[in-house]
């Protein structure tokens, strides 16, 4: 290690940083919010329209509904297959709290399957004994911006006859044996909030579908179950997506596979440089290709390198501190302790350093430097 850079002019380095983005491409934002605000169509204008055309495009499907965020794209994607009180959806505890919520909020009831310590996505080899009579759907996240193991899960639902719903929020242009994260399941969900990969300036979301019919009816669920207007054969929510958001998508879509990439190389240069020191590296399973929406290591020592990266300027943060299936607003599922022991695991020793394609080598220097210090 360079004993120098400890005493290097760097101040602060921040989880991520949006600013730099934008203004790498802000003569394209700047103009096209401009045009939004010089045609005033501000709900469902042309731009929404032809970012859901490439968006489908882009992840190799047939549809793309544009939602007003990426947990109304879950719920959506959830009401769009008649999944309410009674039904049952499998899913991931190590994952954010959306996930889970939208289950709860169409009336059904979550369960959950552990996770695979290396990838820290749900073990399919433990999700078909959960299934039962009231199973409608399994939703696997793809989480970190790495895809499930999709194929063991797809062969499941098959075999069950239930529905699988991609929680992609993290994980805009990852691929699981050359196929987009949002194309393998029934759905695929997608958020655009602004510190993911694909972000916006504000919430938005997207739903991605072959099925023609569920892609109409979910047009129908994001403007209130209307069609024609002020007629409702369905009951839906206002989750559209706004003109403006879907304008800086457009551009910024341009650009997702070079940001994409800049973060493989920053994750590679990460992982190259800490190999050998006393802590867990991320893996990138051997059949995916990741997009590193976050970078994390894990050690038992977590809370107090934290602090240590912290005193330093250095941005970090727990994605996620309690599994969904200990969450106090949960108890009456009736899980405890020592259910999810990779899970609880988890969360108890993983931290995530920063990551964005704009970061310097200098500033990865810096905080490899910090965390060797710390060690």
């Amino acid at each position: 290690m360079n004993p120098t850079l400890n005493e290097s002019t760097i101040t602060r380095v921040p989880l991520v940083d949006l600013k730099r983005q934008y203004h790498s491409i802000k003569e394209e934002l700047d103009s096209a919010i401009q045009d939004v605000l010089e045609n005033q169509a501000f709900i469902l204008g042309p731009q929404v329209k032809e970012f859901e055309k490439l968006f489908a495009s882009y992840c190799n499907t047939k549809h793309a509904i544009g939602v007003s965020s990426g947990t109304d794209a879950l719920l959506l994607a959830l009401k769009s297959l008649g999944i309410g009180n009674g039904d049952e959806v499998i899913t991931s505890p190590f994952t954010f709290f959306a996930t889970v919520g939208s289950i709860c909020n169409t009336g059904a009831t979550p369960v959950f399957a552990d996770i695979d310590p290396e990838s820290y996505n749900i073990r399919p080899d433990l999700i078909e004994k959960h299934i039962n009579k009231n199973t409608k759907a399994i939703i696997p996240v793809h989480l970190y911006g790495q895809c499930a193991d999709m194929d063991p899960i797809l062969e499941i639902a098959k075999k069950h006859n239930i529905k699988v719903i991609e929680d992609a929020a993290q994980a805009i242009g990852a691929e699981y044996k050359d196929r987009k994260s949002g194309s393998m399941g029934d759905l695929g969900c997608f958020s655009f909030f602004p510190s993911k990969n694909l972000g916006g300036f504000g919430d938005g979301g997207m739903i991605t579908c072959n099925n023609e019919e569920l892609a109409e009816k979910i047009y129908m669920l994001r403007i209130h179950g209307g069609r024609p207007k002020n007629y409702y054969s369905i009951i839906g929510i206002n989750g559209r997506l706004d003109t403006i958001q879907a304008s800086i998508l457009i551009k910024k879509l341009r650009h997702i596979d070079l940001w994409n990439e800049n973060r493989r190389q920053k994750a590679s240069y990460y992982t190259k440089q800490m190999e050998g020191l006393n802590l867990t590296l991320p893996k990138t399973i051997n059949f995916n290709k990741h997009v590193f929406h976050i970078y994390v290591i894990r050690l038992k020592e977590r809370d107090r390198l934290a602090e240590h990266l912290k005193a330093n300027n250095i941005g970090c943060a727990v994605h996620y501190p309690i599994p969904q299936h200990l969450q106090k607003c949960l108890e009456h599922l009736g899980y405890k302790e020592g259910d999810m022991p990779e899970a609880e695991r988890a969360a108890k020793e993983i931290l995530a350093i920063p990551i964005f394609p704009e970061i310097t080598k200098e500033e990865q220097d810096y905080i490899i430097s910090t965390i060797n210090d710390f060690l």
